[in-house]
C-alpha cells in the first residue's frame, strides 16, 4: 500500500471540508480551494481527518492514491498557512521594486521588466530590494510563478548573476584561461 496515500489528512481547527464524490472543497482562514479528483479514488471524511482509499492495486491506482492524498494535504496547508517561495537577485544593479501590486525587476536589460501577479498570488520585496517573496494558497501556482520570474534572468554559471531560489546552488565554471607564454 502507498506510504503517502494511507496516511490520513488531519484537519486543523477552522478548516471546513465538503466532499461531493470526487469533488473536494476546502475552506479555511486564508481562502477557499476546490478540485475534482479521479472518480476511482474514494475520499472519506471522518470527524477531523480525510482518508483516501483506492479500489485496486493496479499501477495507475497506486500512483493516483498518493497523488490524491498529497494534493488534498496541500489544499489544507494552503488555506491554513499558505505557501511562499523566496527568490534572490544577484548582480550589480539588480533590484526589485513594487508598483502597486506589480513587481518591477531591473535585471540588466535596457528596460525594467514588469510582472503582474495572477489572482491569488502576492509579491513582496525584501531588504535592499534584492529579495522577492511570492506567496499564495495554491502550491502549484506559487511554484509556477516563481519559476516564471526566475526565467526572466536565470543564473549564469560564470559570475553567478541572475535570479535564483533562496537555497539554490549555482555550479560555477572557470572562465577562459589566459594565454600562457
Amino acid at each position: 500500500m502507498s506510504r503517502v496515500g494511507r496516511l490520513p489528512v488531519v484537519l486543523p481547527s477552522g478548516v471546513e471540508v465538503k466532499i461531493n464524490g470526487p469533488h473536494v472543497k476546502v475552506k479555511g482562514p486564508k481562502g477557499e480551494m476546490e478540485f475534482t479528483f479521479s472518480p476511482e479514488m474514494e475520499i472519506l471524511l471522518n470527524e477531523n481527518e480525510i482518508q483516501v482509499n483506492r479500489p485496486s492495486d493496479a499501477r495507475e491506482m497506486r500512483s493516483l492514491h498518493g497523488t490524491t492524498r498529497a494534493l488534498i494535504q496541500n489544499m489544507v496547508i494552503g488555506v491554513t498557512d499558505g505557501f511562499q517561495k523566496e527568490l534572490q537577485l544577484v548582480g550589480v544593479g539588480y533590484r526589485a521594486n513594487m508598483e502597486g501590486n506589480n513587481l518591477v525587476l531591473n535585471v540588466g536589460y535596457s528596460h525594467p521588466v514588469v510582472v503582474e501577479p495572477p489572482e491569488g498570488i502576492k509579491f513582496e520585496v525584501g531588504e535592499r530590494n534584492q529579495q522577492v517573496f511570492i506567496s499564495g494558497i495554491d502550491k502549484q501556482s506559487v511554484g509556477q510563478i516563481a519559476a516564471d520570474v526566475r526565467k526572466i534572468r536565470p543564473p549564469e554559471p560564470y559570475k553567478g548573476k541572475g535570479i535564483r531560489y533562496k537555497d539554490e546552488y549555482i555550479r560555477r565554471k572557470a572562465g577562459k584561461a589566459g594565454k600562457v607564454a
